[in-house]
Formats: structure tokens, sequence, C-alpha cells
């Protein structure tokens, strides 16, 4: 059998011949490659399509946003970042260009509230977000803010986004179908002293983080995610956008496109490259058939497909002498953050490894079991960034500009050792040989992406 390599990194010495042929099933061909970029753009050009957008999985939803950052941007702005189990407010004092001010505060969100009401919700997102404007004694001013809300949204205008369906184990009911932008109003309105702040752009991370890159580099035009979950968005032409409901000004030809390309795949466009353990981490999860490239590629998931391999090939014998552990058969006990501190041992030392075997109660393997492990985290994780750079090198391709800066921001690219790289080598690969291209990384989420929104709206109103 000829064993394919996706990368000249993978660490070979050590591992079996049996576990190598069993995770070929782990590696794009490039073929395999090709017909994904081919099929992501089939699914967005669907998106974009009027005719064909309600039965898209790639929404591609037009944001509104039209404006990058000039540089003109000054004065002080809040953004609110919701996009997990944490969310952030923020307080922004954008200068002079390339020079701002910012101060934060991060706050958690209970479970009891992710899966509670929506006006739970959003009751507890305003009482954090008044509170954090008295601590900071800017309670008296009244600030323009930018809405960073991770989640499906149609969006009406560039102040209403009505929320498509929940991710990211979130499920808070009477929010889905309704304008998330109005929901935080009313728990502002309820307040009595929530009216000193005037939402004025709702906006998604990847929009965020384009925005924030472009603050710096005038070249950004792609926004990439790529952390508890994926998302992409991009700069298309207003001409190509059928779903563009409104006016639409004759000075400003482009606009982005929030692709909400997790859920590439969920027609079985991904299906002839889908495995048993991908099967099997959507089977027991709260959205089976739903967020298909999501669960193949992003840090909520990674770990749990790392996990039900080692698993396998515990039961198999081919593992840990085939003794397991009762947190290796935990599901989702094998964290993502396990696949990058792996990935960290220098060649030939397994230091972290056996740490992190040691907290599954493993502390039976061998340094041969830990070279198995490594090389199947290797071949998950180089997975993922070969499926997310397939989608980058194909949007790359179709905006077919000669020079794109992408900004990506995210635990997974912000955290794995080797995530950058290996992105970087995969689109240079996939490009027109005649773009030039570079990636980003967003010094500071979607924070400052979401002030520089509300920003350039303000600077458009006036």
């Amino acid at each position: 059998m000829d064993l394919v390599q996706p990368f000249a990194d993978l660490h070979v010495d050590g591992v079996s011949k049996e576990i190598r042929e069993q995770c070929q099933v782990l590696i794009l061909t490039n073929d395999q490659v090709d017909e994904l970029m081919r099929r992501l753009i089939v699914e967005i050009n669907r998106g974009l399509r009027k005719e064909t957008h309600p039965a898209a999985d790639v929404k591609c939803f037009v944001t509104y946003v039209q404006d990058l950052p000039n540089g003109q941007e000054k004065g002080k702005f809040l953004a609110l970042d919701l996009g997990g189990t944490n969310f952030r407010v923020l307080l922004i004092d954008l200068k002079d260009e390339n020079h701002f001010e910012m101060r934060s505060k991060i706050y958690a969100i209970p479970k009891s509230i992710m899966l509670g009401s929506g006006e739970q919700l959003f009751d507890h997102i305003a009482d954090c977000l008044v509170n954090f404007m008295k601590e900071q004694s800017v309670f008296d001013e009244r600030l323009p803010l930018g809405f960073t809300f991770s989640f499906p949204l149609t969006q009406l205008g560039l102040s209403k986004g009505i929320l498509a369906r929940w991710t990211k184990g979130f499920n808070c009911s009477g929010v889905v179908n309704e304008d998330v932008v109005q929901l935080l109003k009313d728990a502002l309105a309820k307040r009595r002293d929530g009216n000193q702040i005037e939402i004025c752009a709702i906006l998604n991370d990847t929009v965020g983080t384009l925005m924030s890159c472009a603050w710096k580099n005038k070249n950004c035009r792609i926004g990439l995610i790529i952390g508890t979950g994926t998302n992409a968005c991009y700069v298309e032409k207003v001409e190509n956008c059928e779903m563009f409901d409104g006016y639409k000004d004759p000075s400003k030809q482009c606009v982005i496109i929030n692709t909400e390309w997790g859920a590439f795949g969920d027609n079985g466009a991904l299906d002839f490259v889908r495995t048993e353990y991908d099967q099997m981490v959507d089977r027991f999860s709260l959205n089976p058939g739903k967020e298909i490239l999501e669960k193949m590629s992003s840090g909520m998931y990674m770990g749990e497909v790392a996990r039900l391999v080692l698993v396998k090939f515990t039961e198999a014998g081919l593992l840990f002498g085939g003794v397991g552990s009762d947190k290796l058969f935990e599901r989702y006990r094998f964290f993502t953050k396990y696949v990058s501190e792996i990935e960290s041992d220098q060649p030939g030392t397994f230091n972290y490894c056996h740490d992190v075997l040691d907290e599954l109660g493993l502390e039976h393997a061998t340094d041969e079991d830990c070279a198995n492990v490594r090389y199947i985290c290797e071949c998950v994780s180089s997975r993922a960034a070969h499926l997310v750079s397939a989608g980058i090198a194909a949007l790359i391709n179709k905006m077919d500009e000669k020079r794109i800066t992408v900004g990506v921001d995210g635990s997974v690219y912000r955290f794995h050792p080797k995530f950058h790289v290996r992105m970087t080598q995969k689109i240079k690969q996939l490009v027109n040989p005649d773009i030039s291209f570079d990636l980003m990384l967003s010094e500071d989420g979607s924070g400052r992406g979401a002030a520089l929104v509300a920003a350039v709206a303000r600077r458009e109103h006036h």
C-alpha cells in the first residue's frame, strides 16, 4: 500500500506500520483537496444567488459592511463580543492611525443561561455591559457600540440581524428567527440606565477580524476564524450578491460576505472525505447532520476526533497494550489543547505527551505509544489545516486580486504550534501562481473590529 504523506513534518519514526496504514483515511490527497475547492465554490455561489439561497448550506449572508477603515476613525467606542462560553465587553479609544487604547473585561455565561431563555441571556449581557461602563467611568457618555455576535445571522441591515440557528453549544429559547439587536435593546431598556448605549452595528467575529486587520493592513480582504468553531468572510462585488436588499450606493462596489462555511457538507458535499470518526462525532453532537466542516476542523471537535481514533486503536490492541482508561473512553475528555501540547514536543522527546497520557490515566504508555499518539494527532490537525486552507485558497482564487492578506484569529490557529506553517504551505500550493498572499494574526480578537465597524458606520453617517 502506498502511504500518502500530507506534510514533510509528520513524525513517522517509531510509528507502527499498522497505525500509519489505518491513519490514511485522515490524510487528504491532492485530488481530494482540488475537489473540495471546486465543491465549496459551487456552494458559495448557491448562497449568493436569490433562487438557491434558501436551500444553500453555505449561506453567504450579506453583512452590509461596505466600508473598510481608512485610518481617520477617532473617538471612544464600545464593543461587545459574544461567541462562546464567555463574552467580552471592551472600551476602545481610537487615537490616530495605528494607535488605540483598549480596556476590556471577560464575563462568564453559565451553562444554565446558554440553555435557558433568550431573555435571561440578554438580561445577563445588559447587566454586565452597564456595570462595565460604570467601572470604566464612561457611564455618562453616549457611546456607539459594535456588537460581535458569532452565530449564523441573516442580516437585514448594518444593525439588524436575525439569528438563523444556534451553534457552539448554545440553545437559548426565543431567539432563533428574532432580531438579536432588538433583543439586546429591549434588555437595556428594561434597566432604565441602559439608554447611554447606541448599538450601531452587528457583525460576526470573522468580520471583526477582517476589519481589525484592515486597520493596519490595507490589503486585508478575508477574515478567518479557526477556534472553537470555524468560519470565513470575504469582500465580494455587490453585483454578485443577489441577496443584497435596500439601497445600493453606486459609489460602493463591494460588500463583506459572511460565508458561514462551518455548514459546508451538510448536504453530503463532504461525504467523500468523511471518516467513521467524523460520523461518530456528528451522531453524538447537539446538532446531528449540521455544521459538518466545523466538526472536521475546529477546536470544539478536533480533540474528540483524535480520541475516537485512539479508542479504536486501543481496542484493536495497537496502542497501550490494548489497555485503556476510564478517561480515554469518556466523550470529549481528550481536549483539543492536548493535540497542540503533544505536537509541541521536540523530535525524539515525549515529555508533553507523557504528561497528557498520565492525566488520562494512561501511565503505562511507552515511548512507542507516544510516537503513535503524536502521529495520530498530527494527522488529525494536518487534515484540519488542509480543509481550512482549501477554503481560503478557493476564496483567494475567486476574488482574483493580485495581493491579499487574510486576517486570522481563533484558539487553534493561535496556539497550535504548526497550524500557521501548514496553512501557509498548503495555500501556496493551491492559489493561482500570479497571486501573493499572507496570513496575519489578529492581535486582539474581534473586539477592536467591532469598534471599528461602529466607528466606520458613524464616520459614514456623518
